[in-house]
């Protein structure tokens, strides 16, 4: 079993601490530098189950994990790290583009969902946002209107529907445009893939 690896001395003076979860070493070790470099507290585990009981000794504020975990994948460790944690923000990572993994990390409310490999910028943006999204966990009560406290369906469709529309782009861009191997990439049919382009041609979306 590999050791965690953690960086111990956080510059930030409100000590956020960030969890890592990766099984690759290389990825793992291109996260902790990037999120070393944003003064982090961070700490590198190479699985789930290493990921709940670190939290589970001190909470974290902000993880990045990828999907494709051994045991235990990372929505599924994600569910265990929010009952300690609920407002944990997530980034996940994952080699494929998967529109059902992809409506699960929505339904999880995850900050990111990127597709291996990331850029360094992709990363430092969705850190932005976790950190932002953390200052907003705790607004004061005078600051919310009532319709504010939750989000309606309609809300929560839109945005899994602007996701999946945007992983079938990001398919299609690393096929070249063709729509078969993009269909296998997703894990849909060929009609199923060539009605939702149709559809979006209609909303005048260019389709690369």
């Amino acid at each position: 079993m590999e050791r965690p690896l953690e960086i111990s001395r956080p510059r930030r003076p409100d000590e956020l601490r960030v969890l890592i979860v990766e099984d690759d070493p290389r990825v793992r070790e291109m996260l902790v530098r990037v999120a070393q470099a944003a003064e982090f507290h961070v700490l590198a585990v190479w699985s789930g189950e290493e990921a709940v009981r670190h939290n589970n000794q001190a909470p974290f504020q902000i993880v990045i994990l990828d999907y494709h975990l051994p045991r235990m994948n990372g929505l599924e460790t994600l569910q265990k790290l929010r009952e300690k944690s609920s407002d944990l923000q997530a980034i996940v990572l994952t080699g494929y583009a998967s529109i059902d993994v992809a409506k699960q990390a929505i339904h999880l409310d995850v900050v990111e969902f990127l597709t291996k490999p990331c850029q360094r910028g992709e990363l430092e943006r969705a850190l932005d946002r976790a950190l932002k999204r953390l200052a907003a966990t705790t607004p004061k009560p005078s600051d919310l209107a009532p319709e504010q406290d939750t989000p309606t369906t309609a809300q929560t469709t839109q945005t899994i529907e602007e996701a999946e529309r945007e992983l079938i782009f990001q398919s299609l861009r690393r096929n070249n445009g063709n729509r078969a191997a993009s269909a296998r990439e997703l894990g849909i049919t060929r009609r199923t893939l060539h009605n939702k382009i149709n559809a979006y041609q209609s909303q005048g979306f260019p389709i690369p």
